[in-house]
């Protein structure tokens, strides 16, 4: 049901008049009360959605209260810098233990409060801020601090016990307002960058770090989140794909979903699935393993609402996970919580920023692109006799191949290990080459791998992209994906460049491959395609040095992971890891990478086209399925 926009609210929902509402509706209190803690007091339509999808949820009336802490979070030009560093350091070193929660300082640890206080606890955070207001040291000084396990962000001393009393008068405002006991935070003050990361990192880490402009504005508001006790110490998972269970005893996975994964309860587990309990259903059950990716420790967090120290501005609850799966609530937002960081940032620190919104770290972009629908796929491993006579002469047998091949000096033959693309191979990249004109993007150079469907997909998109006549297409073998899955003791013997250039396919016969094709070996080890995909893409990269030279590449669908990963300073995957990922990467795949200058490494953006989906079309015979004697 569509939400109408409503008009800014004190900080919280005033659960009594809500309450009022479900009572009349014939929910029972406990179950009301535990509907609005867990969507942050929103609203009863949020409420009632949690309502109904937890209908199954066996702890749905379950007393247990949840936990709640209280934190300073910046919003302003230093958060966005904050954000931008968590990206970063993400894509340079991987994950580390900061990486689980939003830029904070915490001020207390986590306290349980039962969901009929939470209006109290608010109200308490409301009257605490107003009666600091004055006096909370704005802005807030910091001093960067690293060691060989942990980079932060200390809070001047004089600073800090100013903070450390507001937190102290927080804590009994609350003992009065929703009778929970609140221990306030007493270490030293700081915020997180980076701690329980690999030693080589360390210097890396601290580069970013110290790009990190410390006086930068910033509103530090405090903010009340939430967290469900029972999965304090549980793994988080994010549901990458739908899954619809087959047994009695698995779980319906919806996309978007979260799950959380206790290790102890996998020890009967069989291979490839694991045990765990849906966020949004409250149902537990086996799931597919390769069906779910990790996720942040705060993906799951609801916040209950915020004051600024700086204005009179305070941000009413919102659940930053609504109606059993999280959405974007900006539209909801009313005009006085503008200081408030959308749910989307909130709960999740290290998406991908916008690429419009991007600095001038920005040197180049790169494309890489899986080729279009094969004709061995589409039509069997036998089609070679569908499509030519004794003689060697091409048949067109149906409307989606094409009207006729390019001639091979050995023979057609040689079609059986390098297959052309079908005609609606062609349409598929023309279609891409199209979306990528459109978005304005540029393209100088293109490189493709010797296999003669992606050649040939290569060409339609600079057709599409209307460069056919202008840019020449590098065919390099070092881009051919893993030897091990092509069948037989020897390669495809592809076209030579003179070849492809003679079917008007626009290839460059000038170009000297770094990796020559004899230089490829049969059922080559896993290190070695993966150590090659990365020497071929640093070569090649480094050929189209040029700031501003963006470079498309179009080859299998394991290049869209073996060609990025390690550009981004990921280790690579394991084999069978490896595997699970390509098997999901559909013909015309498409992944965009941008080279960030003052860290020296790419990292994964949206790319500037809209993915290309279509449904199967098997074969058709009017006599066989029609026709009756």
């Amino acid at each position: 049901v569509p939400r109408k926009n409503r008009q800014n609210r004190p900080m919280t929902v005033k659960h009594g008049s809500t309450l009022d509402v479900f009572l009349s509706m014939g929910f029972p209190k406990g179950r009301a009360l535990k509907a609005l803690a867990s969507t942050g007091g929103k609203s009863v339509q949020a409420a009632c959605d949690w309502l109904f999808s937890h209908v199954d949820d066996p702890f749905l009336d379950d007393p247990l209260p949840r936990e709640y802490v209280l934190y300073l979070r910046p919003t302003g030009p230093l958060a966005n810098k904050l954000f931008e560093f968590w990206h970063q350091s993400r894509q340079l070193c991987g994950k580390n233990k900061a990486h689980n929660i939003f830029p904070h300082i915490t001020l207390c640890q986590f306290f349980m409060c039962e969901d009929s206080k939470v209006e109290g606890l608010c109200e308490a955070l409301q009257n605490t801020v107003s009666r600091w207001k004055e006096t909370f040291p704005l802005p807030l000084s910091l001093e960067l601090y690293t060691s060989s396990n942990f980079i932060g962000l200390f809070v001047e001393e004089e600073s800090a016990e100013i903070i450390k009393k507001f937190a102290a008068d927080f804590a009994t405002e609350a003992m009065s307002k929703a009778d929970v006991r609140v221990e306030p935070h007493k270490k030293q003050l700081h915020v997180t960058l980076a701690y329980h990361f690999q030693p080589n990192h360390l210097t890396a880490l601290e580069k970013l770090a110290r790009g990190v402009d410390l006086k930068l504005g910033c509103d530090w508001v405090a903010a009340v989140y939430s967290r469900d006790i029972r999965f304090a110490n549980h793994e988080t998972l994010r549901v990458m794909y739908p899954y619809t269970p087959q047994n009695d005893d698995e779980l319906e996975l919806v996309q978007g979903d979260f799950i959380f994964m206790s290790p102890i309860e996998q020890s009967s587990t069989s291979e490839g699935w694991i045990y765990g309990t849906s966020l949004a259903t409250g149902c537990s059950g086996l799931l597919p393993e390769n069906y779910i990716a990790k996720a942040d420790e705060c993906d799951t967090w609801v916040f209950h609402g915020s004051n600024s120290f700086l204005t009179a501005t305070a941000s009413a609850g919102a659940s930053l996970y609504d109606g059993g799966l999280r959405r974007r609530n900006q539209e909801e937002q009313g005009p006085g919580e503008a200081l408030s960081l959308p749910s989307s940032v909130i709960c999740q620190p290290m998406l991908m920023l916008a690429k419009n919104c991007r600095s001038s770290l920005v040197k180049r972009d790169l494309y890489i692109c899986r080729h279009g629908e094969r004709m061995d796929v589409v039509f069997g491993k036998h089609w070679l006799s569908q499509c030519f006579d004794s003689k060697g002469n091409y048949i067109r047998s149906n409307l989606n191949m094409p009207t006729c091949l390019p001639q091979r000096s050995g023979g057609y033959k040689d079609y059986e290990k390098d297959a052309p693309i079908t005609v609606f191979g062609c349409t598929q990249a023309r279609l891409v080459g199209e979306a990528l004109l459109e978005s304005k993007s540029i393209i100088d150079y293109v490189y493709c791998s010797p296999s003669l469907r992606c050649v040939q997909t290569a060409f339609n998109i600079l057709r599409g992209l209307q460069q056919e006549n202008q840019t020449k297409l590098r065919v390099e073998p070092g881009l051919f994906e893993w030897t091990k899955w092509v069948s037989g003791n020897t390669l495809p013997a592809w076209m030579t460049a003179e070849e492809l250039a003679a079917a008007n396919l626009g290839t460059d016969i000038t170009y000297k491959p770094h990796i020559p094709a004899n230089k490829l070996g049969i059922s080559e080890p896993y290190e070695t395609y993966i150590s090659r995909s990365c020497q071929v893409m640093r070569e090649i990269l480094a050929e189209c040095k040029l700031k501003g030279n963006n470079v498309l590449i179009v080859a299998h669908a394991s290049s869209l992971e073996a060609c990025t990963r390690q550009l981004q300073g990921l280790s690579a995957r394991n084999s069978k890891d490896f595997v699970q990922v390509v098997r999901k990467i559909p013909y015309l795949g498409f992944c965009a990478c941008e080279e960030l200058e003052d860290a020296g490494i790419w990292q994964l953006v949206d790319p500037p086209i809209l993915p290309l989906t279509h449904g199967p079309n098997h074969s058709f015979s009017w006599r066989d399925i029609l026709f009756q004697d």
